[in-house]
């Protein structure tokens, strides 16, 4: 069967979040296809979603993550956007029927960052002293390894994430340091966490675009910008956590690296208040998706034979 030869795109538009950090992700995507199709037209077009509008709540009560896409995935539907970049661990694990990842790019630092005026890493932080984060992913590793912390909510973009910080509302917050490093922000960096310490969510720092599933054309003008060593971790990543029936709101991390064709992968689900943890790891020869994801179900399922299913259970009554 023949592939069919597209010509090189004449003009491309990328839906976009408008915070700093989604501008910055759909600025490099619109440079590196410029470089890529110098002739094309490729333009951002910004737009606040739910998740952004949303400031008052977690959200875990309001819908989770998959708030941050839905516009920018009814704009393609429109015919409005050719394509829209996410942080992946912002995408839901199942894209709605008509939608397609069709790139992964090359993955930045997937830790977690410690970020703090006032201490040195975690270890040095008092008893009862507040550290904030939006995440229940870490808020449960955090209460497992740190009990005497106090944990509260932090939500909102990354600068107003450091402002409330630098207000002294917090005695320290953690962030993926994939964005601080982004925005040239590396200085506020104290201490990078051990995915040991700290399992990453899955897909972080990763990004990943969304196209329709009926534009081939859009599909083969991005396929240079797929970054096969990435999209193999990340597909393993989001396997697990489909095999689960787990969303983005839900306690897990999973972390997969890529080390000579063998695929190392770490995965975690917990209560958010720490007092429960299932961890599982798995590795295997991994050269396709389908072996990724194979490795991904089979992690997947050693979380279930924990008794994965009751603590999910809990979780939803929660």
């Amino acid at each position: 069967m023949t592939s069919i030869a597209f010509p090189p795109p004449s003009s491309l538009v990328i839906a976009s979040r408008e915070s700093r950090l989604a501008m910055w992700q759909a600025e490099h995507v619109r440079a590196l296809l410029q470089g890529l199709y110098p002739d094309c037209n490729v333009r951002i077009a910004g737009m606040t979603t739910r998740g952004d509008q949303i400031l008052d709540r977690s959200l875990a009560k309001v819908g989770g993550k998959g708030l941050f896409v839905k516009e920018l995935e009814v704009a393609m539907e429109r015919g409005e956007a050719d394509l829209a970049v996410h942080s992946l661990k912002d995408v839901p694990m199942e894209l709605p029927p008509g939608f397609a990842l069709a790139a992964v790019m090359e993955r930045e630092d997937p830790r977690d960052a410690w970020v703090s005026g006032r201490y040195a890493s975690l270890a040095d932080v008092p008893a009862d002293a507040v550290i904030g984060t939006s995440s229940l992913r870490r808020e449960a590793q955090l209460r497992a390894r740190h009990p005497q912390l106090r944990v509260e909510p932090l939500r909102g973009n990354l600068d107003t994430r450091l402002r409330k910080l630098d207000e002294g509302r917090y005695a320290g917050i953690l962030l993926a340091a994939a964005g601080l490093k982004r925005l040239g922000l590396a200085e506020r960096i104290r201490a990078l966490l051990d995915p040991r310490d700290m399992l990453p969510a899955v897909g972080q720092a990763a990004l990943g675009i969304e196209i329709r599933a009926d534009r081939a054309d859009v599909a083969h003008a991005l396929a240079p910008l797929n970054h096969l060593p990435t999209a193999l971790c990340v597909h393993a990543e989001r396997a697990v956590a489909r095999g689960l029936g787990g969303s983005c709101t839900t306690p897990m991390g999973a972390h997969a690296m890529l080390d000579a064709g063998r695929l190392t992968l770490d995965a975690l689900l917990a209560m958010p208040d720490g007092t429960r943890v299932l961890r599982a790891h798995a590795e295997a020869p991994v050269a396709d998706v389908a072996a990724a994801e194979a490795l991904g179900d089979a992690v997947a399922r050693q979380l279930r034979a924990q008794g994965a299913d009751a603590l999910l259970a809990q979780l939803d009554m929660h």
